[in-house]
């Protein structure tokens, strides 16, 4: 649209979608799949991902954070009953506003500009995964992680910053923090933090998704 907004199907989930990052699914609620059919039938194949603040991802009625990203479909396979679907981050949005959840939810969306970054970002880059990864080594000790400390990223900065926030093994809130980031450096800056706050409740027996007790 001229106005610089355009109209995405909307996948609501209860994680963050990185730029950058894989997101595969399995679709089986028919308001999805009717979705799925729409997103194939145009040319770009998007989509757009929007965690979800209140409530579930079956059944409808959720309640969606405003900050998400485009999701480029990679590969479908259809099987019994479900529909395994492969897709990619590509880039940031937020939601201008929400349209009628039928028959599937949809946003009028306006794409957030890429991450500033300057020649100090390669170091503070190179920082951040040193601890990223390495925390993922000591805590896998502890806890069922889904990356390894080895995973390769793409070499390329601008997708490796947000790959290198796409592994930290940190809850989908402190994530929603990293999306909504406007610059690399405060972005790498809060990833460390958050990081190394994670490595000592894994290290601890807590999960990424659970949090202490009280006291």
């Amino acid at each position: 649209m001229t106005d610089g907004t355009r109209e995405l199907a909307m996948f609501p989930l209860g994680s963050v979608l990185f730029p950058g990052m894989p997101l595969p699914l399995r679709v089986f609620e028919p308001r999805y799949v009717e979705m799925l059919s729409s997103v194939l039938a145009q040319p770009e194949h998007e989509f757009g991902v929007v965690l979800i603040e209140r409530g579930s991802e079956v059944g409808g009625g959720d309640v969606r954070f405003q900050v998400g990203t485009v999701a480029r479909i990679v590969s479908v396979e259809p099987g019994e009953g479900v529909i395994e679907l492969l897709a990619t981050g590509v880039a940031r949005f937020t939601v201008e506003h929400w349209l009628q959840d039928d028959p599937f939810p949809r946003a009028q969306v306006r794409e957030i500009p890429p991450l500033g970054y300057d020649e100090s970002t390669s170091l503070a880059l190179a920082n951040a995964e040193a601890e990223v990864r390495a925390t993922i080594s000591r805590a896998s000790e502890f806890a069922d992680l889904l990356w390894p400390a080895t995973v390769e990223l793409s070499p390329e900065v601008p997708e490796r910053i947000w790959q290198v926030a796409g592994i930290a093994p940190l809850n989908s809130m402190d994530q929603y923090s990293l999306l909504r980031s406007e610059t690399a450096s405060e972005l790498l800056t809060q990833l460390v933090d958050d990081t190394r706050a994670a490595e000592a409740l894994l290290t601890a027996g807590w999960g990424p998704e659970t949090s202490p007790p009280p006291g």
